[in-house]
């Protein structure tokens, strides 16, 4: 599977649950029990290298402004969701989440920002094609810390500053 296949499995399941990303990651599940498991372990190594890859503290910034406040835990569901939300979405996220302002039509923190699920789907679907759990993928893991200079997440003003589209349209 390349990236192409990769993202387009990951809009078409998106589009189909309607953005729900519970629902998202059932279709998800669905789809890839289609493929044989090697396709499969090579749809989990690009959400990892993905998943990895928005380990940043910039996002997680953008993640408190969206989320009002994040837990590791929480910023770890955010990316998965994050990666949910197509290559575009992601991209301009990664590069710039301030851009995440323009990016997402909407966001409601209730429903939206968490993919926990979307994270497990690789894994369920080899576990039912193989009976077995997925190998190791081969690929570096996430570093120990995020990427860049740390946020003080607590203090509203660095906040506003370091993310003002984010903070504009969903915190004011």
């Amino acid at each position: 599977m390349d990236e192409t296949e990769f993202w387009e499995l990951v809009d078409a399941t998106r589009e189909a649950a309607d953005g729900d990303p519970e629902e998202q990651a059932d279709l998800l599940v669905d789809r890839l029990i289609r493929l044989d498991p090697d396709m499969v372990l090579d749809f989990a190594r690009h959400f990892e290298a993905r998943y990895n890859r928005a380990y940043t503290w910039d996002l997680w910034g953008a993640a408190w402004v969206l989320l009002d406040g994040a837990s590791d835990d929480a910023f770890d569901f955010f990316r998965c969701w994050l990666i949910g939300q197509g290559r575009e979405v992601y991209e301009g996220a990664v590069h710039t989440p301030d851009s995440l302002a323009d990016l997402l039509d909407d966001f409601d923190a209730e429903i939206d920002g968490d993919g926990e699920e979307l994270g497990y789907a690789a894994d369920e679907a080899y576990e039912q094609l193989t009976g077995t759990v997925a190998p190791d993928l081969g690929i570096a893991p996430a570093p120990s810390e995020p990427e860049g200079t740390p946020i003080d997440f607590e203090d509203e003003r660095v906040l506003a500053e370091r993310f003002p589209k984010l903070w504009d349209q969903f915190r004011n």
